[in-house]
């Protein structure tokens, strides 16, 4: 007969587990303050999971992931989960980019796909009841999010048409950092190279976007730093 107090570790296990599916690398220290446990039994929290024979790549002074190639069965939701990311699809489907939904879209289909069947009934029930009032004419006013964020996370320059505020066309070279949505519309914050520092830009006023093969270099751009400046 198995020890009940193994349970919650046994859970935790998986719940590492899942966090190495999600991240690139994860340190001692990131599963420790996570989990409420200290660095010595993440250390052997990873012990267990290499014995059990998932592998696992270490690199000295970095951290843990998984070996490159690696898959693992799909995972299973809670209900709770599955509702949780259903909310989230109807929340979305008020986006004004449209990208970003039917790029959720697919996601949330492939989500589906692994739910079991009684959950996928729930589900479908939650779809059908979840109503927000916010975009209810669902107007799409950009199309280019999904674009951006490659550029973001790929360190891509991009080329782009944009209309001011005053309807004056101009095109740029920015360096894409980061986005953030305020009213409704989704604002791209990027190093202008024509005006030589950061500037902001709506994405429903780029009329013509373009991810140049040309790389930037990092700027380690900070979010809280730039709207405390």
């Amino acid at each position: 007969m198995s020890d009940r107090n193994d349970i919650p570790r046994l859970s935790r296990l998986a719940a590492i587990l899942t966090l190495l599916q999600s991240k690139r690398m994860i340190t001692a220290a990131e599963i420790a303050d996570k989990f409420g446990i200290s660095k010595r039994t993440a250390y052997r929290d990873m012990k267990a999971l290499e014995d059990s024979g998932i592998p696992i790549f270490v690199e000295e002074g970095k951290g843990y992931s998984l070996v490159e190639g690696y898959t693992l069965p799909p995972v299973m939701f809670t209900e709770e989960e599955a509702n949780a990311l259903i909310t989230a699809e109807s929340l979305i489907s008020r986006n004004k980019d449209k990208s970003l939904i039917e790029n959720h879209r697919s996601a949330i289909t492939k989500v589906r796909a692994v739910l079991r069947y009684t959950n996928k009934d729930k589900t479908q029930l939650l779809s059908e009841r979840l109503f927000f009032m916010k975009n209810f004419s669902e107007e799409r006013t950009s199309n280019c999010l999904s674009t951006v964020q490659l550029a973001i996370t790929n360190l891509k320059l991009i080329k782009i048409k944009y209309l001011s505020q005053k309807e004056e066309s101009s095109s740029r070279i920015i360096e894409p950092q980061a986005v953030y949505h305020s009213s409704e519309n989704w604002i791209l914050i990027a190093w202008c190279q024509l005006r030589n520092t950061f500037r902001e830009f709506r994405l429903d006023r780029i009329q013509t976007v373009e991810v140049l093969d040309t790389s930037f270099k990092t700027r380690n751009f900070d979010m809280k730093a730039y709207f405390k400046q």
